[in-house]
C-alpha cells in the first residue's frame, strides 16, 4: 500500500519527500505533524519503512469499509478534537514501549485554513511516559488539494513532506509542559515552513 499510494501521489500531485534519515532506526519514535487533510495519515505513512501506527478519531472507526481498514493498518481510537482517550492512551503507550513508532497530530483537528494551529497540550505526557524522541514533520500542497471544507480531493497541488531533526527526550526532560509545548511549536513551525519553501529545507534536517 506504501509503493501504491508513493506512486498515485506522485502521479497527481508531484510529491516530494525529504529529511527520511531523521526517523528513529531502531526503538520508538512519537512523530508530530500539522494537520492539513484527510490525506496526511497516508502522505507521511509513505514516508517510512517501518511500522507506524496513527491516532483516528473514533467516529473513523464506525464507518463502513474505513472502520476495518484502518484498524488493519494500525490506528488508535481517539476521542473528537484530538483528545485521546484513557484506553487510547494506553494503547499508544503501549506500542511505543514495542519499539514502534507513533504518528499524531498535535493541533487536534484539521487546520481551517492551512497555517499551523496551536498545539494541544495532550502530547506532553505521552512524551513523557514513553521518553520516546520527538520527531516534528511538515506537510505542505495537502490543503490545497484536499481543505476541511471540500468533500473530495482534487489532483495538481505540490504536496511535499519534510521530517526534522528528532527531538530527544533528553532535551525535553527537564522542561515543564509549557516549555515542551513551545519547544515542539517552535520545530514544527520550522519544518512547516521548509515545506512550504523548499530552499529552508537544509536548515531543518
Amino acid at each position: 500500500m506504501r509503493k501504491l499510494l508513493w506512486l498515485l501521489f506522485k502521479i497527481f500531485y508531484r510529491y516530494e519527500i525529504y529529511g527520511r534519515k531523521n526517523f528513529p532506526e531502531s526503538g520508538a519514535g512519537l512523530i508530530c505533524s500539522n494537520h492539513q487533510s484527510h490525506l496526511d495519515p497516508m502522505l507521511v505513512g509513505t514516508t517510512c519503512t517501518k511500522r507506524m501506527n496513527f491516532l483516528g478519531k473514533k467516529d473513523l472507526f464506525r464507518v463502513p469499509l474505513l472502520g476495518p481498514l484502518i484498524r488493519f493498518l494500525d490506528a488508535i481510537p481517539i476521542d473528537r478534537e484530538g483528545i485521546l482517550s484513557i484506553s487510547g492512551i494506553k494503547e499508544t503507550l503501549t506500542r511505543l514501549r514495542r519499539g514502534e513508532l507513533v504518528l499524531m497530530f498535535p493541533e487536534g483537528t484539521r487546520t481551517p485554513d492551512g497555517t499551523l494551529q496551536q498545539i494541544l497540550p495532550g502530547i506532553s505526557a505521552l512524551a513523557r511516559r514513553s521518553r520516546a524522541p520527538i520527531v516534528p514533520v511538515g506537510v505542505s500542497g495537502a490543503f490545497r488539494a484536499w481543505p476541511k471544507s471540500r468533500k473530495f480531493p482534487v489532483p495538481g497541488p505540490k504536496i511535499r513532506v519534510v521530517i526534522g531533526r528528532p527531538i530527544p527526550f533528553d532535551e525535553f526532560s527537564a522542561l515543564d509542559d509549557d516549555g515542551l509545548i513551545s519547544l515542539l511549536q517552535q520545530r514544527m513551525e520550522a519544518v512547516f515552513h521548509a515545506a512550504e519553501n523548499k530552499t529552508a529545507v537544509s536548515d531543518v534536517i
